[in-house]
């Protein structure tokens, strides 16, 4: 039986690690600051900083500006990759889960063995899943039906030193201009490239190998593709994408909120408070999604899709 010196201490121990983790974070900052600063000041980066800007050039064709429809999309993007990140992590720490469900082997799809059981939380991540890939075949569809994918793919290798020269800007704390509305800086069309076309298919791989979707009889296929190496990588994925949204708001907000929320959610170029209004309406609607994303609200949903039991 533990005695409560050995709770206080145990609690001591859970919450030490992440006090000393933020000083450590802070110094690593500092440090690379002061080391982008000192490179700046030679000559020779100077110079590299001089012939590459940090932007590089787009098609002449490539669109300017975002459609209303990119707009639905990132915020659909970002409901679906909050409610995502959240049922994973209950997926993956939960030791109880609230309730089980069964899908109904009849209608649009069917197998020839038994469903099988799963939790309520799984089938909810799995169902989120399904719900952001679907909203991301529309996007990739549209973004090359539209030319927008001209703005997220590198058209020349000029991007490379331009994204070195961005990195060095943001590490020095001298940004680098930036026009979203006409065309990113050479670091962030890179991010997004990695993020849209190499970390997104990622996720989806991997989520489906250590899915109850996944053959389980595919013997050749499961030894070259084993779940432990999903289960490696799909994690890091999930960290991956909720590091670069935190990055991602914070450049937002720090590089001109009023004007970059405008791109995104007004669909202009102006300084308003349209594209805020909107955002914030949009926090709202995620937020009450969060909490709604219970047990009591989700197992009606989910019956209707298939058995719920305890």
């Amino acid at each position: 039986m533990s005695t409560p010196a050995k709770k206080s201490t145990a609690a001591k121990s859970k919450w030490s690690q992440p006090l000393w983790v933020v000083p450590g974070v802070l110094l690593v900052l500092l440090l690379i600051v002061l080391l982008a600063k000192w490179l700046t000041g030679l000559s020779g980066v100077q110079s590299f900083l001089h012939d590459f800007p940090g932007a590089s050039s787009l098609p002449g064709n490539a669109p300017v500006g975002f459609p209303a429809w990119l707009g639905w999309q990132h915020f659909l993007n970002v409901f679906f990759m909050v409610l995502i990140v959240r049922s994973g992590w209950q997926v993956r720490t939960a030791k109880r889960p609230p309730a089980q469900w069964t899908r109904n082997n009849k209608g649009f799809i069917r197998t020839k063995n038994a469903p099988t059981k799963i939790s309520l939380d799984l089938w909810f991540h799995l169902t989120l899943d399904a719900l952001w890939v679907l909203n991301g075949i529309v996007f990739i569809i549209v973004i090359f039906a539209t030319g927008q994918w001209m703005r997220i793919i590198p058209t020349s290798w000029d991007v490379f030193p331009n994204a070195i020269s961005a990195a060095l800007q943001y590490a020095s704390l001298n940004w680098p201009t930036e026009d979203g509305w006409v065309n990113y800086n050479a670091l962030q069309l890179l991010t997004y490239f990695v993020t849209v076309f190499i970390a997104a298919p990622l996720a989806i791989i991997t989520g489906l190998r250590t899915s109850s979707a996944w053959p389980k009889k595919a013997g050749t296929v499961n030894k070259i593709y084993p779940i432990e190496l999903a289960r490696a990588v799909h994690f890091p994925v999930m960290v991956y994408f909720v590091l670069f949204t935190i990055v991602h708001v914070t450049l937002v907000l720090a590089t001109g909120a009023l004007r970059n929320l405008n791109h995104m959610y007004g669909g202009s170029d102006d300084i308003n408070w349209v594209g805020f209004g909107i955002f914030a309406v949009s926090l709202l609607v995620i937020v009450g999604a969060w909490f709604l994303a219970r047990p009591l609200f989700l197992r009606p949903v989910a019956s209707l899709m298939g058995k719920v039991s305890k």
